[in-house]
């Protein structure tokens, strides 16, 4: 597969979130001195790791 010149760059999502879960989420952000958007981030980044992590220890 070709190289996409945009491969680097980051990519935007629209994300609908119940009220509730976003004061959730802003107070997690704040004790942990994030952004929102930079939990979010963080979270999803930190499940897909695991989910590697378990697929990997499956496989063996």
């Amino acid at each position: 597969m070709a190289a996409n010149k945009n491969d680097g760059e980051r990519k935007q999502v629209l994300l609908r979130l119940s009220p509730t879960l976003w004061k959730e989420l802003a107070s997690w952000a704040e004790d942990d001195f994030r952004s929102i958007n930079g939990q979010i981030e963080y979270l999803l980044s930190e499940a897909v790791k695991k989910r590697k992590k378990l697929k990997q220890d499956t496989d063996l």
